[in-house]
């Protein structure tokens, strides 16, 4: 029996409340014998309960991952290194707004020097739209349904060339 070695993906957003959150429980849910998946943030806060309710609509129970700080992985091994999120007017991202080094956020080199690959894909931020319980469902919804296309064309059979590596 060959015992295959899951490629470790650590996804990142500002708050680790529900793009992140999202989608560590989506590629997990998915492919979780082939990666072994995380998510952090840089000012985390908690997960936001639209992220669990609009996960559990669709099968999958985020409700017990819980917000982290990213450098509780400084000294973690990481394949790929995926920021999800997109600065706003209500949010300046380090991530992904910040000083660029090497093809990756300065952060992601300061904090995650273990960090082999990093890939930039910004998804908007469900909770940043204002209205009725419905129409922020709505949002979470959408956001979920948008990261899961991207997570099933990007993981499936995912080849680290279309990510920026140090080496």
């Amino acid at each position: 029996m060959i015992l295959m070695t899951k490629t470790r993906v650590l996804f990142l957003c500002t708050h680790n409340s529900a793009r992140s959150q999202m989608a560590e429980g989506l590629l997990r849910h998915l492919y979780d014998e082939k990666y072994d998946v995380f998510s952090a943030g840089t000012n985390p806060t908690q997960v936001h309960p639209l992220a669990i309710k609009a996960m559990a609509e669709i099968g999958i129970d985020i409700s017990k991952q819980h917000s982290k700080d990213m450098e509780e992985f400084s000294e973690t091994e990481i394949d790929l290194a995926v920021t999800v999120c997109l600065s706003s007017t209500k949010t300046i991202c380090e991530l992904c707004s910040g000083p660029m080094f090497m093809g990756r956020p300065e952060i992601i080199n300061a904090k995650l020097h273990k960090t082999k690959h990093y890939l930039l894909h910004g998804f908007s931020d469900p909770s940043d739209v204002e209205g009725t319980e419905e129409e922020k469902l709505a949002a979470f919804r959408n956001t979920r349904d948008e990261i899961k296309k991207w997570i099933v064309k990007e993981f499936t059979d995912l080849k680290m060339e279309n990510a920026n590596s140090d080496s």
